[in-house]
């Protein structure tokens, strides 16, 4: 029998590359997608861009994961029911800029969805769930890949409903063979540096650590912390490796970097790379928490406080079931360094791209350089945060500059502190002459260096970070 796959979440950053793959790999395979209505157009030039042979095998079925049977028409769903052998549940919304209720419609009622469809299938072989890592929520140390409910909190609510998913397929899996996975923070392409995507809640600290290549930001804390990215193929690869095991049915795979670079090495790399010179200042996580409510700040980041609490969070993700069952297949997880060239490049050439489409007085329709509506906000926000990063370097030029102006003052103090000689201090209704131990008077400490905040509630520009559609996050 052959097999039929459904990929939900397509045609997004994640989902359109495992479909592509899933088709070379299984040569005679039938693919459904599910595909939002206003996705379907983008979908279908999708399957036109496949080799003739593998586009013929592929259906776009358009629906949605937040309704019942997916949205789809009874035929569609009694005929995915009966066919279908494997399920790449991919649909999710991590940006955090949409309301509690639209991320619990998709994440939590679109999985749950999901699984109503894996219990009406008659050959299912397998449903593989896409989590991920920070279901931990803030957690820290070693987390184990067979631990879920461990009592956490959650940073914010795509944790929380990622993790409301997740508890729905692990009581699934005493009937239903399941798979999970979990990937960090994904990238671009480890062979091509290539990337569509630069949002979701965990990306911001990517771009903090890579901010070098425009204006390099301060890194909040000493940036000493694992910073935990996996690319792409990686992620696509690992995935349909570990679908197709007998072993993997029931288990969670961690799809991480075993060996996390810091934040501190990846940020000096980069601006080596760069040519430029990191700020010598490191601010204090706690200093970074107030920088981040600054104006300018505030709201370009408030989707994406996450990923800098997370810079600073000490967290270790076991992948021991992973590393296990993808020994000896060749399938691992490349050394940031090994593609982190390929990642630079291809940003800075995007970069270079839209400037040079920004400043054509009349770009034709048809050119492909010629910017978008639907890239104008990303735009945008790419010029706002260049802003704010000029901005952040001023505030932290002004503490560098007082620290060295305190400095000197700290020094001779303290000479004059070790040069003083401590005089006994007189118990009260003691003598003179009774030899009374001294107590030295403590000396006084310096005063504090810090930057002076705009007040939290100061006006935000009109049409600044403005969130996208909700119902375009739903891919990945």
């Amino acid at each position: 029998m052959r097999n039929v796959h459904f990929v939900t979440g397509y045609p997004g950053f994640i989902g359109k590359r495992l479909a592509a793959r899933l088709l070379e790999r299984d040569r005679k395979g039938q693919l459904y997608v599910l595909v939002q209505p206003r996705f379907a157009k983008d979908a279908r030039r999708e399957v036109a861009r496949l080799d003739p042979k593998q586009g013929a095998r592929v259906t776009v079925l358009v629906g949605d994961v937040v309704d019942m049977h997916l949205g789809l028409s009874g035929e569609e769903y009694r005929k995915l029911a009966d066919e279908v052998t494997h399920v790449f549940h991919l649909a999710a919304i991590s940006y955090l800029g949409v309301d509690r209720r639209t991320l619990e419609r998709v994440n939590v009622d679109g999985t749950r969805n999901v699984l109503e469809l894996a219990r009406d299938a008659r050959h299912l072989v397998r449903l593989s769930h896409m989590s991920t890592v920070h279901v931990a929520g803030d957690r820290q140390g070693v987390i184990d890949e067979d631990e879920l409910e461990e009592g956490q909190r959650f940073h914010n609510a795509y944790e929380e409903t990622k993790f409301r998913a997740e508890v729905l397929v692990r009581k699934a899996m005493a009937e239903l063979p399941i798979s999970v996975f979990r990937p960090s923070t994904v990238v671009g392409d480890s062979r091509t540096g290539e990337i569509d995507r630069f949002d979701g809640p965990y990306y911001t600290a990517f771009e903090l650590v890579t901010s070098p290549l425009r204006v390099p930001v301060p890194l909040p804390g000493d940036g000493s912390f694992p910073l935990n990215v996996v690319p792409s193929d990686f992620v696509v690869d690992a995935i349909l490796e570990l679908a197709f095991r007998k072993e993997a049915e029931g288990r969670t795979f961690h799809l991480v970097d075993p060996n996390p670079m810091s934040a501190r090495k990846v940020y000096e790399y980069v601006a080596q790379k760069a040519g430029k010179r990191p700020p010598r200042a490191r601010l204090p996580a706690r200093a970074s928490v107030a920088l981040l409510r600054l104006p300018f700040l505030e709201r370009l980041s408030r989707p994406q406080r996450a990923a800098i609490e997370h810079l600073n969070e000490l967290v270790i993700y076991n992948c021991r079931n992973t590393l296990e069952q993808l020994d000896g297949t060749g399938i691992r997880c490349p050394p940031l360094t090994a593609y982190l060239d390929k990642l630079l490049a291809f940003v800075e050439e995007q970069q270079r791209l839209r400037r040079e489409a920004r400043t054509r007085p009349e770009a034709a329709p048809e050119d492909p350089l010629a910017p978008s509506e639907a890239a104008a906000p990303a735009e945008a926000a790419a010029e706002d945060a260049e802003g704010a990063a000029e901005e952040v370097l001023a505030a932290v030029a002004t503490v560098e500059g007082a620290e060295k102006r305190q400095r000197p003052t700290r020094q001779r103090q303290a000479r004059q502190g070790a040069a003083r000689p401590t005089r006994p201090r007189k118990r009260a209704g003691a003598g003179e002459g009774e030899g009374a131990p001294g107590v030295a008077a403590e000396p006084a400490a310096p005063a504090a260096v810090s930057a002076e905040t705009p007040s939290e509630g100061a006006a935000e520009p009109e049409g600044a970070s403005q969130p996208p559609d909700a119902s375009a996050a739903r891919t990945r």
